[in-house]
């Protein structure tokens, strides 16, 4: 059986669990099954696909059986021999299996490895090709009587799905489906400066006093059947239609599937590649090179004014504790994104310097690219581009420069509908131009309690609030941050409406597993001034409805501030592209353009006095 990736079939399901769209690949389950001939396999394995029921059917099951659909991913003391907890790797809660025609838990009904992935309300499963070695295998891990997988052991499933690069390639299948479903097919976005640059020493004075060209998304404009267009500096238009606004476009799913990859084998997922040649076809002028193989990632070759653009996007995390017990955690998670404007099939390369300064964690490229090592510190990094913006490559790392923002937030409650707060914070400490911090706002978020009144002023910036949050504007858009650190402070106080018990129906309590009794008249009329805070906390925690699931911080009222902010001019990982060194074969000249942007992702200052969530770490 070669190698590389082909799906034997595709199901999704809706939030009531039946199946609202399915395809199946003959060609591909052709294969399977003489793969279990050849093995004398047939009346072992489960070698058919299932119907749409008996898919159900097994689905419930599963997550009757796990707890849920993805599962618990550890075994635990409920899990059975034979399912995917018993395994014990989380990596089971994304490849499931499930049992067909279930009598018992037996390879003879296995389905497996089903790639699963929730995107809205729907559930996709994907089954790739493996061999029927690759079955039995994992069949025999879910009967192991031990668990996890021992440290350098090769009977584990994470070197089981090391030998199978079709489930990386039904992982992409899954998401590629997934944005499709919920219309979330946008390209990349890659920044054009609005004015030309001069470079050198002008750009770098400019810069340090705060004098830039604005930066502006770009995104390509819809290629004809014979692309000869170039984009406008600041333009913004989009290559594909946003297919959210219905619950399930069926025929927008068989366009994509049956284009990118037929018989089950994928060639091109990008779908704005796929929307293009749907809604332009081919011209008589469309000739592929007659002396290079045209990729499937580029239908169309580029004519038109050259030029490169690279744009390096840069998202950190951030958990601030400002507490001896409990450090910090940063985080920095990154992509290059590319689009190339160069006539023809050229190759170009450049090397990715920063790599031991940024740590990185994890690496991948886009298809297109080639790498080789070019040293502790380097990579040299090949691709033949595809058209339009693209994501050359994806990164984890650590922020080598330090958090922009870090210091802390404390907020104690002194009684039942009034809290004192402080923030001391320090902004782009240790960061020198040409890094700018374009905005930043910390928002104070009480989704369970309704804000009277605020009391307090900010050593820098204004204030504003709303039902049930304070939001404090450090720096605003038009006024950066430049070249300099800064340490601002915030005390004030906050009061909130009185506070009503608001009991949960049986039903909201069954369902969330809470028990709250009512508080009575006498003991709100007989509270002390002198209140133990932590019996204020408990008190009105106790019939707090349950949290709404898209704020995931809100466990507790009162524990946490959320930091918003942009900073532009370079990456704090140490990753960069060096201009001078990109070079393209065969040689034509195309100006660079290259902007790096960095944005908060969830960066978040707990509580110093509150309760807050951690996870312990290894001490090296």
């Amino acid at each position: 059986m070669s190698s590389g990736c082909s799906i034997r079939a595709i199901w999704i399901m809706n939030n009531l669990d039946a199946v609202v769209f399915s395809r199946r690949f003959p060609l591909v389950e052709k294969r399977w099954r003489a793969a279990c001939n050849a093995h004398n396999d047939s009346d072992q394995l489960f070698s058919s696909l299932p119907t749409h029921s008996d898919l159900t059917d097994a689905f419930l099951d599963r997550k009757h059986r796990e707890g849920s659909a993805q599962g618990f991913g550890i075994r635990k003391s409920n899990s059975t021999l034979g399912s995917d907890s018993w395994v014990d790797d989380p990596i089971t809660r994304h490849i499931v299996g499930l049992y067909i025609n279930k009598e018992e838990e037996d390879i003879k009904n296995l389905l497996w490895p089903l790639i699963l992935h929730t995107k809205g309300l729907y559930s996709i499963l994907i089954l790739p090709l493996v061999e029927p070695r690759h079955l039995k295998a994992y069949a025999r891990l879910c009967k192991r009587s031990d668990c996890g997988t021992a440290l350098g052991m090769d009977d584990g499933l994470s070197s089981l799905l090391l030998d199978l690069p079709s489930v990386t390639g039904a992982f992409m299948v899954a998401h590629a489906i997934g944005d499709i479903i919920t219309g979330d097919t946008v390209e990349p976005e890659v920044i054009v400066s609005a004015a030309p640059s001069v470079g050198g020493l002008f750009d770098s004075l400019t810069g340090s006093i705060g004098i830039s060209s604005r930066a502006k998304p770009v995104a390509p404009p819809v290629v004809s059947s014979s692309p000869s267009s170039t984009s406008v500096p600041g333009s913004v238009t989009a290559d594909a239609p946003k297919i959210g606004s219905r619950p399930l476009d069926k025929d927008a799913l068989r366009t994509f599937i049956s284009s990118s990859m037929p018989f089950g084998i994928p060639l091109d997922l990008n779908y704005s590649n796929i929307f293009t040649i749907k809604a332009n076809g081919f011209s008589a002028t469309d000739l592929p090179p007659s002396d290079q193989k045209q990729p499937a990632w580029k239908p169309y070759l580029y004519k038109g004014k050259q030029r490169m653009l690279f744009t390096t996007h840069e998202t950190i995390h951030a958990a601030l504790y400002d507490r001896d017990e409990i450090p910090d955690t940063i985080s920095v998670s990154g992509q290059i994104n590319c689009r190339a404007e160069l006539e023809g099939l050229p190759d170009v390369s450049f090397p990715l310097a920063g790599l031991h300064t940024a740590n990185l964690e994890v690496l991948s490229y886009h298809p297109c690219a080639q790498v080789s090592d070019q040293g502790l510190d380097k990579q040299g990094v090949m691709f033949s581009p595809p058209l339009g913006n693209f994501v050359l490559m994806r990164y984890q790392a650590t922020c080598a420069l330090g958090p922009p923002l870090k210091g802390f937030y404390q907020l104690s409650m002194v009684s039942e509908d009034k809290g004192a707060f402080l923030f001391k914070l320090h902004l782009m400490e240790g960061y020198r131009a040409p890094l700018t911090m374009e905005f930043c706002t910390v928002t104070m978020p009480f989704p369970r309690r309704r804000i009277v009144s605020l009391d307090g002023t900010p050593s820098v910036g204004t204030v504003s609030t709303s039902e049930h949050s304070v939001e404090w504007k450090i720096v605003t858009s038009g006024r950066g941050l430049t070249g300099k650190s800064i340490e601002v402070t915030f005390p004030g106080t906050v009061k909130f409406a009185p506070w009503q018990n608001q009991r949960l129906s049986s039903s909201s309590r069954s369902s969330f597993g809470i028990i709250a009794d009512e508080d009575s008249d006498n003991e709100a009329e007989n509270v002390s001034n002198m209140v133990n805070e932590e019996h204020l906390m408990e008190k009105m925690n106790k019939d707090l409805p349950p949290v709404d699931l898209e704020e995931p911080f809100c466990w507790q009222a009162y524990n946490y501030a959320k930091v918003s902010f942009k900073v532009v001019g370079a990456s704090v990982s140490g990753i960069a592209v060096d201009p001078k060194s990109v070079s393209i074969y065969p040689a034509v000249k195309a100006p660079m353009e290259f902007s790096t942007q960095v944005t908060s992702g969830d960066y978040i200052l707990w509580n110093t006095l509150g309760k807050c969530p951690n996870v312990a770490s290894i001490k090296s």
